[in-house]
């Protein structure tokens, strides 16, 4: 695949945007290529146009100068929205790098240029929205990371195995000992949990996900299950943890922030659940993951031995659909036939963690 280069000489470019809306793990897997950009480009500032509730996940990173993040609950009316826009556009931007094409990340794009940014880059758009961007390029086809990083190709940027990133600071990380130590858990092999999708066609039934905790706890003793859980997302937690009958699968009595689950996978041997937000937190922090996968492709496993997932292999996997009459790629996906890899995991990753 052709691509048309860009040349653009690197003192030239002072401040360069990233927008990347949501959701939360894909603002994550745009960290590698906001990485490149800052190793390209060392002298610019890079800002990333994002929403209130993916901001988090951003915080702390060495890459990223400022984060403008969108709050719905606080822009109620179009003229907020348009302000707010507008205060983005004006920061003068030499590059903005769009990821997603997104309504809200549109205006941004047109003030931008408005104001004088010449480069714009993004993947290819429907015709009507080709004027917004200078250049674009057909994303490559692999990892979601690789896939997005792809639309650097004119810069000469090429993604090259760098794994999503999430910096967390000292204090997040004492503040995961002591919250492993007061709930029991510390000195034991760990496993986080992320049984929670918001789409029924990647979300592997509550009762699988019970019995196959409880058949890993039966066969690992020692080890210890942490079944995080979101918002709206307790309920299913706790019925997991029933369904495992174990008592080695501990629930939360509240919900951690995503920077304190991430500060606890990075002490875990291993993450398991569905592919969402969770999933990429893990990999973010340097902690093996397992992700059983229904209508979802393998584009956001992680390629390495670190990571992995298991699906039952149906021959309409993947169907990327969010509605299914039957789901029987998860139904039917038992859990004794996920235990094997499961088990392989947690004692492949029970080595010393932070």
């Amino acid at each position: 695949m052709a691509v048309e280069r860009l040349n653009i000489p690197a003192p030239q470019v002072r401040r360069i945007l990233v927008c990347q809306l949501r959701q939360i793990g894909d603002v994550l897997l745009a960290t590698p290529a906001i990485k490149l950009l800052h190793q390209a480009f060392p002298q610019a500032d890079v800002h990333v146009f994002t929403e209130a509730r993916c901001a988090p996940v951003l915080e702390n990173n060495p890459h990223i100068a400022r984060i403008w993040a969108v709050d719905k609950k606080k822009l109620t009316h179009l003229g907020q929205e348009l302000a707010f826009y507008l205060q983005v556009a004006r920061q003068g931007f030499d590059l903005v790098v769009d990821f997603q094409q997104l309504p809200r990340i549109r205006w941004v794009v047109a003030l931008s240029r408005l104001f004088g940014c010449r480069w714009r880059l993004s993947y290819d758009p429907p015709w009507y929205n080709r004027w917004l961007y200078s250049h674009t390029t057909r994303p490559r086809d692999g990892y979601a990371a690789l896939c997005k990083a792809s639309v650097l190709e004119p810069l000469g940027l090429a993604w090259s195995g760098e794994r999503p990133e999430l910096f967390l600071r000292p204090e997040e990380r004492a503040w995961a000992a002591d919250f492993l130590e007061q709930s029991g858990l510390a000195g034991r092999p760990l496993v986080t949990v992320d049984p929670s999708h918001r789409r029924a066609t990647r979300r592997w039934p509550a009762a699988h996900f019970g019995r196959v905790l409880g058949l890993a706890a039966a066969a690992r003793p020692e080890a210890r299950f942490l079944i995080a859980w979101g918002p709206g997302e307790q309920d299913l937690a706790q019925e997991v943890a029933a369904a495992s009958g174990a008592p080695a699968c501990v629930v939360p009595d509240r919900m951690l922030t995503l920077r304190q689950l991430a500060a606890v996978q990075e002490r875990a041997a291993l993450h398991f659940g569905t592919c969402s937000a969770p999933r990429h937190l893990a990999v973010a922090v340097g902690a093996p993951t397992l992700a059983v996968l229904g209508s979802t492709s393998r584009a956001w496993t992680f390629p390495s031995a670190e990571h992995g997932d298991v699906r039952l292999g149906l021959p309409c996997q993947p169907c990327n659909r969010n509605e299914c009459d039957t789901m029987h790629c998860l139904t039917d996906l038992a859990p004794e036939a996920v235990l094997p890899e499961l088990l392989r995991r947690l004692d492949a990753g029970r080595g010393d963690r932070p």
